[in-house]
């Protein structure tokens, strides 16, 4: 008979990441101190907090972008600090980052920038790694003819697809977005939204998403990590997270934005539930 502790274990979802003891200072400036965070195989985990709690600092630390202070961070149960850099790149490759505002070169035009890494990392012929970009542009809803055009000429939310297509060139197991509604319009912001989970269901992704939208963090995350007083504060299923007596997650949850979101999202839910 299996007792109640294994059966805890075994419906426990995996860690992917596992971030333990993290300190990040800047000369005299604590960033973070002592956090703990795990990222299990399957999430969306939305990571929110006020500014200057270390949002952007946290996914760089994990991507390998930043070096911590201190503390430890394992990847597919690897302690990045320990790896090769043979053995890190590799690690690395497994990651796709969409970074806050797209990151693409300028001069290069979509299909070139999302074909880049394919040849630089994978060493497939340019002929090959341009065709697997015409299907990561068609994956993230872009328009075929869009492969021609170079990022000054798109929208906002066009940048944000192509950056996403390039993401998502080398078949990540992990993907890393920082902000990634920013800048764009409701209709445009819910409409990435929707795509994030839907290429998380189609594409059995892991996501690690720092925002800030409160859309966001209701139509996506399965769960939500909140940074304060220089660490995780608490992370949990939103629900939990909007009822944490905390002055600074009052204020953010249950303020008016907080509420419209809020209901928002259950409107949503209850249409979806008549259909």
């Amino acid at each position: 008979m299996t007792n109640s502790t294994d059966q805890q274990a075994h419906s426990k979802p995996a860690s992917v990441i596992e971030v333990r003891s993290l300190d990040n200072r800047f000369g005299s400036h604590v960033v973070h101190e002592n956090l703990d965070l795990d990222l299990f195989r399957g999430e969306i985990l939305g990571v929110v907090g006020g500014s200057g709690t270390g949002k952007s600092v946290l996914l760089r630390s994990i991507v390998g972008l930043h070096t911590p202070s201190e503390g430890c961070i394992h990847v597919f149960g690897k302690d990045l600090t320990e790896l090769s850099i043979k053995e890190r790149s590799e690690t690395e490759q497994r990651f796709g980052v969409l970074f806050q505002r797209g990151a693409l070169f300028t001069s290069l035009n979509l299909l070139q920038n999302i074909a880049l890494p394919l040849i630089e990392h994978c060493g497939l012929p340019r002929s090959d790694a341009e065709e697997l970009a015409r299907m990561k542009l068609a994956l993230t809803g872009l328009p075929a003819d869009s492969a021609r055009k170079y990022p000054s000429e798109l929208s906002g939310g066009m940048v944000k697809r192509a950056a996403l297509a390039r993401a998502l060139a080398m078949d990540p197991e992990i993907l890393f977005l920082d902000e990634p509604t920013a800048g764009l319009d409701p209709i445009g912001a819910a409409a990435f939204d929707k795509l994030i989970v839907t290429l998380r269901d189609a594409l059995g992704l892991t996501v690690f998403l720092v925002t800030h939208d409160l859309d966001t963090l209701y139509t996506t995350c399965d769960r939500v990590a909140v940074l304060s007083q220089k660490r995780v504060l608490v992370a949990d299923r939103i629900e939990n997270v909007a009822a944490t007596d905390d002055p600074w997650i009052q204020d953010y949850f249950q303020g008016p934005r907080g509420r419209a979101a809020s209901y928002a999202f259950r409107a949503q839910e209850q249409s979806r539930l008549r259909e």
